[in-house]
């Protein structure tokens, strides 16, 4: 009892942490392995095998979440004894109704979306237990593209089923969220003095932010409800030729909560096709499955791909990858190494763990459901208005009623206690911008007080002063 012991060489077919697995689990039942048995960590069991030590942890996660082995902090990781009706799984509870997660408050933050709490607080808790008990990646290196493997092959299994084209482990380079994955885009493609990138009419301000740093100058392109004109792409292209990029958010459009059909995205490939220009498609703000090709797909040879975990899991991991088009994985992952190394190794054995623990998908649909009830709030209270919305969106925008400014509705709703982001903050500087707002679904705060804000800004909606009106 409580010995390390030496495994065999696994089997070379199949996946092999399914492999390491299936001998722990033999040997248990045959009686080599004894409950309370001490294993070897995952780097001396990764050794023994030839294989990495993500693949050793993904292994131990998948036999500590079935009840086979147990993990101590500190101490290692242990035959567990088996589970009965006395002894249950150790699984992570996740709360049915994830709305009650917030507090009660009269101060309510509408800025930037703030998921409901489906479980993932306490698997990454749970998590980073058995990561500081014995870090796969170790904590005394540089990170290194083999020791991000792992969590670049767990990413592949993330994004499984999203329209993106081929793509493998390699292709994925991982970065400090979604912003991050822009600039490092940015940097990968632009060249000359005075490169040009052209953004939606109205965009994500991150767009503009990255670009700034880079001292690229940014051209906005005329939209309508299916997203940017095509003709008015082609004019931007003619009369600016140093433009290269063509940033975009085809299946979540922040701020308006639009979607770009099949046709539309088709029209816009053609254009960039004819003026050469590179796509870039942020998809950091979908959490239910896409509805339309991504670039990657349509356009293999010029798109390039971004998401993040921010709007699916949690913003505070700080954790995005970025894909590249065919044979631009190379500049990619340089862009990264020369920029910031790579990820910190306990953060990447975090996302190695996370996105193929076999709850996550329960507990992204519990995060999801969440969104949807605050979301039939807003609707319900601001629906009278002109509002977009999506269920499984983090996000409203609202056309303000006549009698309103975007300012001057921002600084009444702060008066009594919400912040909501103007149109003008997604506008280029000079552009003029709509009457409009966008409200984050922020499930920081009890559904209670997220309905009484609701409740405020319909009233205040309902009554502009002579002081504020147009």
């Amino acid at each position: 009892m409580g010995t390390i012991w030496s495994p065999e060489r696994i089997s070379s077919e199949g996946p092999k942490y399914k492999a390491v697995v299936s001998l722990i689990q033999n040997r248990i039942a045959e009686g080599s392995l004894e409950i309370g048995t001490k294993l070897p960590p995952v780097r001396d069991m990764a050794w023994q095998l030839q294989i990495t030590p993500g693949t050793v942890a993904r292994a131990y996660t998948i036999l500590t979440d079935e009840g086979v082995l147990r993990a101590e902090v500190g101490r290692g990781t242990f035959v567990a004894e088996p589970v009965t009706a006395e002894r249950p799984l150790n699984l992570i509870e996740v709360d049915a109704t994830p709305h009650q997660t917030g507090g009660d408050t009269d101060i309510v933050n509408l800025f930037s979306p703030h998921l409901p709490n489906g479980g993932q607080s306490s698997l990454i808790r749970q998590l980073l237990g058995e990561i500081a008990q014995d870090p796969p990646s170790g904590i005394m290196h540089y990170p290194s593209r083999h020791s991000a493997r792992a969590a670049r092959q767990a990413f592949v299994g993330w994004l499984q089923g999203t329209p993106i084209g081929a793509f493998g482990e390699e292709d994925v380079v991982l970065t400090h969220g979604g912003q991050n994955a822009i600039l490092l885009v940015f940097q990968t493609i632009l060249k000359g003095r005075r490169p040009v990138i052209f953004v939606e009419e109205l965009a994500y301000p991150g767009f503009r932010r990255a670009a700034e740093l880079l001292r690229a100058e940014v051209v906005s392109i005329a939209m309508d409800s299916d997203g940017v004109i095509p003709e008015a792409l082609a004019a931007a292209a003619e009369r600016y030729p140093e433009g290269q990029i063509f940033c975009t958010s085809p299946e979540v459009h922040s701020p308006t909560c639009g979607f770009t059909p099949m046709a539309r995205r088709e029209a816009l490939v053609a254009v960039a096709r004819r003026y050469d220009l590179q796509i870039m498609e942020d998809d950091c703000y979908r959490m239910g499955r896409a509805e339309g090709e991504g670039y990657r797909q349509l356009a293999p040879e010029r798109g390039w791909y971004i998401s993040s975990l921010s709007k699916s899991i949690t913003p505070a991991l700080r954790v995005g990858c970025a894909i590249g088009p065919k044979g631009q994985a190379g500049a990619l992952h340089r862009s990264a190494e020369h920029g910031f190394f790579g990820l910190a190794t306990p953060i990447i054995d975090l996302v190695a763990a996370l996105l193929v623990h076999p709850q996550l998908p329960q507990i992204t649909a519990a995060s999801r459901a969440g969104v949807e009830e605050y979301v039939k709030v807003a609707v319900n209270r601001l629906g009278a208005f002109d509002l977009r919305w999506r269920r499984d969106v983090p996000f409203l925008w609202m056309q303000l009623p006549q009698g309103w400014r975007a300012s001057a509705f921002c600084q009444a709703a702060d008066a009594v206690g919400v912040r909501v982001r103007a149109a003008e903050e997604f506008a280029a500087r000079n552009a003029q911008a709509p009457h409009a707002v966008r409200m984050a679904i922020n499930a920081g705060v009890s559904l209670r007080s997220f309905d009484a804000a609701m409740e405020r800004l319909r009233v205040v909606l309902d009554n502009p002063s002579d002081e504020i009106s147009v």
